[in-house]
């Protein structure tokens, strides 16, 4: 199989790696994310300029006509620079139920200003009860004349601070896991009713509890079919799988380099201590690990146009490959650095920090080994 990338595709990725390399180092992202709004609008609309927000949608929608390699090849490269702006949650969860569950009102109405950088999504789904269950919702939205009414409350929803719109999980109909009755509705942050409480997470990124009380929406927000969204849900997040996967790829590779350049130059008892055999072995695992990665992110990036039961399973194996390579190569990469890699003045834990939280999204290794055992 031939896995080489088209002319556009390596363009693509130049010019990513060159925003990367030119603004966006260590020390300018801990400037970034030690500020007040946590992010930078100038690189947002960066991001605008150099067609990275236009990237997944059809040219008939204003988009470059790309698809899931295009979106995995900037990511990985996100991941190499720790990238906070939120282009998961707006370009690849909102921008994936835009194509795949809106009308075209919607989508003519809320793709355009995605592309131009003048709108931001974030993706309303946790609720503390649910786990890892994208159907345990407590969240209600129940019908008001020919709109919905949703109440109730979204944990850790990454990235509203900054956004503008809401795309969230409801509960319209069945019990409290079914897996019928599950709507999706796109909501102005703004609504009256909707109460945010924003934080700033462990790996740099900013988050909100939100809290719907009340919250009057008309019938053109609901996205998709009413009662049946889970499907479109589970497709969603299956596709930010593959891309928290090639930016956990990016992530490990700079790991990686870092740990063998530091070896190389680290000295105990007069020689560099990547001469030592064992730590040799280490680095090969870490290697090996990386290897895996790619090639699994590779695997579930190919396999997101096929049918449910494919993509469901590929997911699954992707998410468990990457928890525990990225798992197993941070925590080498802290321990070969020694007491330094525990500083936060040193990029290793920052990226380990990443890996970890990337774990934990949309289910961690035990919950997908569960899911792949069922899907197969």
């Amino acid at each position: 199989m031939d896995f080489s990338f088209t002319e556009e595709q390596n363009l693509l990725r130049n010019s990513v790696q060159k925003f990367v390399q030119n603004g966006y180092g260590f020390d300018a992202r801990r400037a970034i994310i030690k500020s007040e709004t946590g992010w930078k609008r100038e690189n947002w609309a960066t991001f605008a300029e150099l067609g990275l927000l236009a990237a997944p949608f059809t040219e008939d929608q204003g988009g470059l006509g790309g698809g899931p390699i295009e979106t995995m090849i900037i990511m990985e490269e996100f991941g190499r620079g720790l990238v906070v702006e939120p282009f998961l949650g707006t370009v690849v969860l909102g921008g994936g139920f835009l194509r795949h569950g809106a009308n075209k009102a919607q989508q003519e109405k809320y793709i355009p200003e995605i592309i131009e950088g003048k709108r931001v999504l974030a993706f309303a789904f946790a609720e503390p009860q649910g786990r890892y269950n994208l159907a345990d919702l407590a969240v209600t939205a129940k019908k008001s004349g020919a709109g919905y009414t949703l109440n109730g409350h979204k944990a850790v929803v990454i990235g509203a601070p900054w956004a503008d719109t809401l795309i969230v999980t409801a509960r319209t109909a069945g019990g409290q896991r079914d897996a019928k009755g599950v709507s999706v509705f796109i909501v102005d942050k703004k609504t009256k009713g909707i109460s945010c409480r924003d934080y700033p997470t462990v790996d740099g990124l900013r988050a909100s509890e939100i809290t719907f009380e009340n919250v009057a929406v008309g019938a053109d927000a609901l996205i998709g079919e009413a009662d049946n969204g889970l499907p479109l849900v589970e497709r969603v997040v299956d596709e930010g799988i593959a891309a928290l996967s090639a930016e956990a790829i990016g992530s490990m590779k700079v790991l990686n380099d870092m740990t063998v350049e530091y070896c190389k130059t680290r000295k105990q008892f007069g020689v560099p201590i990547g001469k030592f055999q064992v730590l040799q072995h280490r680095m090969v695992d870490m290697f090996m690990n990386y290897e895996q990665s790619v090639s699994i992110t590779y695997m579930v990036t190919l396999k997101l146009n096929e049918d449910a039961a494919e993509r469901r399973k590929a997911a699954s194996a992707a998410k468990v490959q990457i928890g525990k390579a990225g798992r197993f190569i941070g925590q080498q990469a802290v321990q070969l650095h020694g007491g330094m890699g525990m500083t936060d003045e040193l990029a290793v834990g920052h990226y380990f920090k990443r890996l970890t939280m990337i774990d934990t999204m949309f289910g961690n290794v035990d919950h997908h080994l569960k899911r792949y055992s069922e899907a197969a």
